[in-house]
């Protein structure tokens, strides 16, 4: 694996669903991939933290953070380079900053915070809490969904990243996000 978090160039127009656990960021990354016919870039964290939890029953932890920004920007870089117009993905690294500093009192690895702010999206679509919480291994905090959300939010706005709120039923959301990838590709 590649050993380095910096984002590479690439010519596509790039968007990240972002937002709280259980607000259905991967269900619409792939639907938008299959309608661009193009690749999405799935969350890394999911699988490396469901590995540690089925062969540790223990979920992240500090340590982890750093293979899982490794993981997640090598997962990018190589997706980048094969998508034609539009690259989806699942998450980012601002995503795991919030995570880091939500769960571990303000903490996140120098960095990651450095890469999180250096990389560049076109647009972030960040998912309501206006779905049901849907349980599994990995997601832990369902009685602080409106906190989550708020924290994603307020780094939205702090960094003034380009953003759209995503409400409403799969549907809605689908349709919401392709009318403004429309708009972007127009632009682009």
């Amino acid at each position: 694996m590649e050993e380095t978090i910096e984002q590479q160039a690439s010519d596509c127009l790039k968007v990240v669903l972002f937002g709280p656990e259980s607000t259905g960021k991967t269900t619409l990354s792939q639907q938008l991939a299959a309608h661009y016919q193009t690749p999405w870039v799935p969350e890394f964290a999911r699988d490396y933290l469901q590995e540690k939890w089925d062969r540790e029953q223990k979920s992240c932890e500090p340590k982890d953070l750093m293979p899982i920004a490794v993981g997640q920007m090598a997962l990018e870089n190589k997706l980048a380079q094969q998508a034609d117009k539009i690259l989806i993905c699942d998450t980012d690294l601002l995503e795991t900053k919030v995570y880091s500093e939500t769960y571990y009192d303000g903490f996140c690895p120098e960095p990651i915070a450095k890469a999180a702010l250096s990389h560049q999206y076109d647009l972030y679509f960040l998912t309501d809490i206006d779905v049901p919480w849907e349980a599994d291994d990995l997601r832990d905090r369902p009685l602080f969904r409106h906190a989550m959300f708020e924290a994603f939010k307020a780094t939205l706005d702090r960094y003034q990243k380009p953003y759209i709120l995503l409400t409403g039923s799969k549907e809605v959301r689908f349709e919401t996000a392709v009318k403004a990838i429309e708009a972007l590709m127009d632009k682009f």
